[in-house]
């Protein structure tokens, strides 16, 4: 799926998604596991819950997943699609709209869409959260791992890289079987 006349669906895919991305990529995962796995058959669904596991801890930010859906639709011209389909007009969008955002900073009507935009942010956070539970969480070992470890996150200081090292052990060792 490599040649220009097929790159045209992911690109089409991916610069809408910018639209919703309201807290950034993570905040459309439900609707890109929708447009991914079920409309375009791209990844299944346990593929994408893995490529977005594998794009999580990369240093940058969090939208590098974008880029792996990419590469594994077509290879590099996949990934550059996806990823300026994603990037390339949010960025405009913001360059311009952060002169509009800073001069309207003390506006009373500025300050009630940012109240408003807050829990709508955090609603599709979590759905993104419910999708890739539903994805992974297949068997009752990982059901049990996925709520040991959101109570721990939730609970404790723990650094969150030492209960995924703790997941990822349990899971290499063969306990969650």
């Amino acid at each position: 799926m490599s040649d220009a006349a097929t790159l045209g669906s992911p690109a089409a895919v991916f610069t809408q998604l910018w639209l919703l991305a309201f807290g950034g990529t993570n905040s459309v995962l439900p609707e890109m596991q929708h447009q991914v796995v079920e409309l375009h058959p791209w990844l299944t669904a346990s593929e994408f819950a893995a490529l977005f596991a594998l794009a999580q801890p990369a240093p940058g930010p969090n939208m590098l997943v974008v880029t792996l859906i990419g590469w594994r639709v077509a290879a590099l011209p996949g990934a550059l699609v996806t990823t300026l389909g994603v990037a390339g007009p949010s960025s405009v969008l913001t360059f311009i709209g952060s002169g509009l955002w800073y001069r309207f900073r003390d506006a009373r009507w500025r300050r009630q869409v940012q109240a408003g935009l807050m829990p709508v942010t955090a609603g599709l956070v979590m759905a993104s959260a419910a999708m890739l539970i539903r994805t992974t969480s297949t068997e009752s070992g990982t059901a049990s791992i996925t709520i040991a470890a959101t109570v721990l996150f939730l609970f404790s200081r723990l650094h969150p890289l030492l209960v995924l090292g703790a997941a990822a052990a349990m899971g290499a060792t063969g306990l969650l079987d």
